[in-house]
């Protein structure tokens, strides 16, 4: 969050509709993909230059344009100025700190997402806005990179498999969204998997090194939330097929995207409360221990302080004693003794994780 606040700031002063780009570079350069496609007809390619997607504007089939990388601004007002994307929606694509939210203008809807995944390598929750466009006859992706989760809608346009090369544009922003959602069930599942390490971790030996794990869960499930909850709310309007670019018989599959989410909203909460739970049962825990600890040094403490006191006032006054008290070296044998002991008994406590 404080990233997106400390790059704000470039965009105070400067009229509505002015596109900056806020947040991270993700990607060296720009890529732009492009699928046009029909019930016989398909057509895939790499753009080199924005105005090759120009012809596509007012082609009868339906035309797929995805932006990997927002940062070069100049792209997004391009498109924006051909496919008549009015200049707040451009400023909102260039912002990647935004919510989820859907907006209707008209003769396109305007609608942001967060997409998540773990990528390679990493352990920790990637969060991605994506931001779609969807026209009558073309839907927009802009995308911070290159790794996304649509490889199985583009597999299906390719293939002609199910009712995707045969819809219009609005059966096409359903797979997307969809597949988006779809990618939530992954990242739960292996936030789900990290929930139960953790928890079998306290109930066997907590440490300092569980609480860290426990607060990098909250942030990852905060993050979740941020990204899921308002998603509900744009994918119950494209429910109820309020807009004319939304058709009933699409209307029927979002609500089945729309009972996909209500049901990763249930898990992340039941998460969060899991969660939360667990410092208290790491607190738990430590105070267990410590009771342990503090029970055994009781113990030698309460054996040790009659014999301590009997020493303290009858003395060692003794003449037979041995090392005789003449003895050169006795008092730094008995330092040694005292320092041996002291060692030793820290040794214990280390060894017993008392320390």
């Amino acid at each position: 969050m404080f990233r997106f606040t400390k790059r704000m700031h470039e965009q105070a002063g400067l009229p509505p509709g002015t596109t900056v780009h806020i947040g991270e570079r993700k990607v060296e350069k720009v890529r732009i993909s492009l699928f046009d496609y029909a019930a016989g007809h398909l057509e895939e390619r790499v753009i080199d230059k924005v105005e090759e997607c120009y012809p596509y504007r007012d082609k009868p089939t339906v035309t797929w344009i995805n932006v990997d990388g927002l940062h070069d601004v100049e792209i997004i007002e391009k498109l924006g100025e051909c496919f008549g994307i009015h200049p707040i929606v451009r400023e909102d694509i260039a912002n990647t700190g935004l919510r989820p939210k859907l907006h209707d203008y008209g003769d396109y809807l305007f609608i942001i997402l967060k997409m998540l995944y773990f990528e390679k390598g990493r352990h920790e929750v990637t969060v991605e806005q994506v931001s779609l466009v969807v026209g009558k006859n073309f839907v927009i992706s802009f995308q911070e990179d290159g790794e996304d989760v649509f490889d199985a809608v583009r597999a299906r346009i390719r293939s002609g498999a199910g009712r995707i090369r045969k819809s219009p544009t609005d059966y096409l922003a359903y797979a997307l969204i969809d597949a988006i959602v779809d990618g939530y069930f992954i990242v739960c599942e292996r936030v789900g998997e990290e929930v139960e390490l953790v928890q079998e971790r306290l109930l066997g030996s907590p440490d300092p090194e569980s609480l860290h794990t426990i607060q990098s869960l909250r942030g990852e499930l905060i993050d979740l939330r941020r990204s899921v909850w308002p998603l509900r709310e744009v994918v119950a309007s494209l429910e109820r097929g309020e807009s004319p670019l939304i058709h009933k018989e699409t209307a029927i599959f979002m609500r089945h995207v729309y009972d996909h989410t209500i049901e990763i909203i249930e898990t992340i909460e039941s998460f969060r409360d899991l969660v939360a739970g667990m410092i208290d049962i790491y607190l738990s825990s430590i105070s267990v221990r410590l009771n342990e600890v503090m029970k055994v040094l009781t113990i030698i403490a309460t054996i040790f302080i009659p014999l301590t006191f009997i020493v303290g006032i009858y003395g060692m006054n003794f003449h037979a004693m041995w090392p005789h008290l003449g003895w050169r070296y006795g008092f730094a044998a008995v330092m040694g003794v005292c320092a041996a002991v002291a060692v030793a008994m820290l040794v214990n406590f280390r060894r017993r994780s008392w320390l």
